[in-house]
């Protein structure tokens, strides 16, 4: 049950506490006093869309905070604890939204931050929020059916789950069967395509990496007579000529130069460290030449070994322009092409699966269709007495719904009938489709009607959160069927909270708590602080309803009135 609601910078209203009780709770007040706003915010706190245009002129940002009762263990709960909110002492729960006049906003769960869409899941288990544009939705055959299939309580909706299902996968596997079915020759085609690529690439065999060691050899092989001469040079430079008359080689240099220094050592440690490194480089010199000399032996310069590469390259380069930059993406795609041409020749095996499938899933269908169906029309008979009696008691004798729950010719993904509500308005019309023929009052009705029976009919399963909010159903309603409005709202609230934004005195009177929205004129601008949204009772409430009556609240012949609702509105409870 929603306990409180403060509202800050939304709309007209600067500052706001509005407080909330059991029972049936009205919002009433002049035109354009916030009223609507009120709403808004509770619609932002239960998930809503932001709008930054709502954020009140010269403000940066709006700020809605409501606190919720809720029992240990429901579904409610549950939510809540798994998106990380923490309960209060007392079991209630904090749900707060901000909008940023820039655009931006922000939600937060049990003082935990959490995404906009985790309140509008938890509301789905809080509040049920009807106004103008659900009566609007009501016209819509899939609302009516909504309204059916949660009349008819959760094992039905559980069976609607599972055909939903059902048909989900029957629909994907008939795509799959038509698929195979319809493009058999391009998939013979693109088979015929990889078997000829691979049979290609097993000819020639490719290697990891053999292009890359191929273009290396080539290179060498190409500048073999630079490579031996450049070879030579730098071995007799290093290691000598043997032909030469002078030893001038960096080796024997080198090596001169070492046996000085060690001799010079034996008086002075620096040379000696010195000496000792020569040595070393010795040592390398040494390496590099026997490595020149093995270069030189190992120089292979066969202008046939050149051929067979260049040939051999050839062979690769044909793969790499089909199939691949590299001989690694060759063989990548080998691996690849052979995976899809198992499954593409498997297809017969897989369409003959599928087709089975197919059967089964079918059969499957069609018996949770016969038991959807065989729910719906129970409940359709059911949902339209309980409705139609209501609609008695709401100032529409003789009026009567009937639920027409037609075949279809297949299957779709909702069931295997559509669902539409028709409306007997009085004796002897004919049945009108809400969709086309219902005025606004008698929609308002109807779906009161509706909703009371979702709530309170014996037949019905329906779980329906805790708290109803209803902004203007009165719309369109006047007079006797007025104060059948009120009294019903009445009765749906002793068993939930009702919270109603009326601008109806009949309807205002059955409250169980009356609070009242009025705005000053501060600085220039519209304004509602919490001293505007107070409760009233005794001859406040009688002042109140006086003036929603006439627009006189000192009216005497309207305070009369006024006391004669409220004295019926106790009667009638």
């Amino acid at each position: 049950m929603l306990e409180e609601l403060r509202i800050e910078n939304l709309g007209v209203i600067a500052r706001a506490r509005v407080a909330l009780g059991p029972g049936l709770t009205v919002l009433t007040g002049e035109t354009g006093a916030g009223k609507t706003m009120v709403l808004t915010g509770l619609d932002l706190l239960l998930g809503g869309k932001a709008d930054p245009g709502t954020v009140r002129t010269g403000q940066d940002r709006a700020a809605v905070e409501g606190r919720v009762s809720m029992s240990p263990g429901s579904a409610a709960a549950e939510r809540a604890a798994d998106a990380g909110a923490e309960l209060d002492d007392d079991g209630t729960l904090v749900l707060l939204r901000t909008v940023a006049a820039e655009g931006r906003s922000r939600a937060h769960l049990g003082g935990r931050g959490v995404p906009q869409a985790v309140l509008a899941e938890l509301a789905e288990d809080l509040v049920t929020v009807h106004g103008q544009a659900d009566q609007s939705r009501l016209r819509s055959p899939a609302r009516q059916r909504e309204a059916l299939d949660a009349f008819a309580g959760p094992d039905h909706q559980g069976v609607l789950v599972d055909f939903r299902s059902t048909w989900a996968e029957l629909a994907r596997l008939s795509t799959e069967i038509e698929e195979l079915t319809t493009r058999g020759a391009d998939r013979a085609h693109e088979a015929d395509l990889l078997r000829r690529g691979l049979d290609e690439v097993e000819r020639v065999a490719p290697q990891p990496g053999e292009d890359v060691e191929l273009a290396a050899e080539a290179d060498r092989l190409g500048h073999a007579e630079d490579l031996r001469a450049a070879a030579a040079v730098a071995h007799d430079a290093i290691a000598g000529d043997p032909d030469a008359a002078e030893e001038v080689a960096a080796a024997f240099a080198v090596d001169r130069g070492r046996r000085v220094l060690e001799q010079a050592g034996e008086h002075d440690a620096a040379l000696a460290g010195l000496a000792t490194r020569l040595a070393d480089v010795g040592y390398l010199l040494a390496d590099v030449a026997a490595e020149l000399s093995g270069y030189l032996q190992d120089l292979d310069a066969d202008p046939r070994r050149l051929e067979a590469v260049q040939q051999r390259r050839a062979e690769l380069g044909q793969l790499t322009r089909s199939y691949g930059e590299t001989s690694d993406a060759v063989l990548a795609w080998a691996q690849a092409a052979g995976l899809r041409l198992l499954e593409l020749d498997g297809g017969g095996d897989r369409l003959a699966a599928l087709t089975a499938r197919h059967g089964e899933l079918t059969a499957l269908l069609a018996e949770r269709a016969a038991t959807l169906t065989t729910g719906r029309r129970m409940a359709a008979e059911n949902l339209a007495a309980a409705v139609t009696g209501e609609l008695a008691g709401l100032a529409m004798a003789g009026a009567r719904l009937t639920v027409d729950v037609a075949a279809l010719a297949e299957p779709g993904p909702w069931g295997a009938e559509s669902v539409e509500m028709l409306l007997v308005p009085h004796a002897g019309a004919p049945a009108r489709a809400l969709g086309k023929g219902a005025s606004g009052g008698e929609l308002s009705r109807v779906m009161l009607a509706i909703e009371v029976a979702l709530a309170t009919s014996p037949e019905s399963g329906a779980r329906r959160p805790p708290t109803f909010v209803f902004d203007e159903v009165d719309a369109g309603v006047g007079g006797k069927a007025a104060v059948e409005v009120g009294r019903r709202l009445a009765l749906l609230a002793r068993g939930s909270q009702v919270i109603v934004v009326t601008h109806l005195a009949q309807v205002a009177a059955f409250a169980d708590t009356h609070l009242v929205v009025t705005k000053q004129l501060a600085g220039g601008i519209d304004t509602v602080t919490d001293s505007d949204v107070r409760p009233v009772t005794g001859t406040d409430r009688v002042r109140e309803l006086a003036r929603m009556l006439s627009g006189q609240d000192e009216s005497a012949a309207a305070r009369t009135h006024a006391a004669e609702l409220l004295a019926l509105s106790g009667m009638g409870r």
